[in-house]
């Protein structure tokens, strides 16, 4: 299961064997049946793990009952609730798993040492969190300037790893756009191509 975080942090991070041999001794492996949670609200986010095989979601149930998809998931991809993981606090959110999964997970403490004694390990975080911030800038732009149409076309585009795998209320849910109306830009979306080709 270590193979396919190691190839990562080869590629992202260039880490060295000696790293690597390092953050596969503190890492610790997890398997989620589908609909089982890795994180439920109220609870502390302990970890941070990372996807070596399925689909996860990380959401927000409101006083109303509506879920509220935040963050999708899928191999190769980090997962928690950053917010909660750095701060120690309880988590408003709640993650679990859309496919059967297979995780390599790092709690709080190895995931500090990590930061402080692997420089590249380091860099290539900081890489990540310009980028996941960067994006969360861009969904902000998204929800508040974009057509429903514009949204749909730009989470396809932004997102195909995940489109096909995920249940159309839960896309419907991220774009913050009701089951019906996604339904009425898919279809359009679908005639329109089709007169394309």
């Amino acid at each position: 299961m270590f193979d396919s975080l190691a190839a990562y942090l080869v590629e992202k991070g260039g880490l060295t064997n000696d790293e690597l041999k390092l953050i596969g001794d503190l890492t610790v492996p997890k398997r989620l049946r589908k609909r089982q949670y890795l994180l439920q609200e109220g609870n502390v986010s302990n970890y941070i793990s990372f996807i070596v095989k399925g689909c996860l979601r990380l959401y927000l149930v409101s006083k109303d009952g509506q879920e509220h998809i935040m963050r999708f998931g899928v191999e190769n991809w980090w997962m928690s609730d950053y917010e909660s993981f750095h701060s120690g606090l309880p988590s408003k959110y709640n993650i679990d798993a859309l496919e059967d999964s297979e995780l390599l997970m790092i709690d709080k403490k190895n995931y500090d040492l990590l930061m402080e004694t692997v420089p590249d390990f380091k860099r290539m975080v900081d890489k990540l969190a310009a980028r996941n911030y960067e994006a969360h800038q861009s969904r902000i732009l998204s929800n508040i300037s974009e057509t429903a149409e514009e949204k749909y076309e730009n989470f396809i585009k932004t997102y195909p790893a995940i489109f096909d795998r995920v249940p159309l209320h839960m896309v419907a849910s991220f774009l913050g756009l009701s089951r019906e109306t996604l339904s009425r830009v898919r279809q359009q979306n679908a005639r329109k191509h089709g007169n394309n080709s």
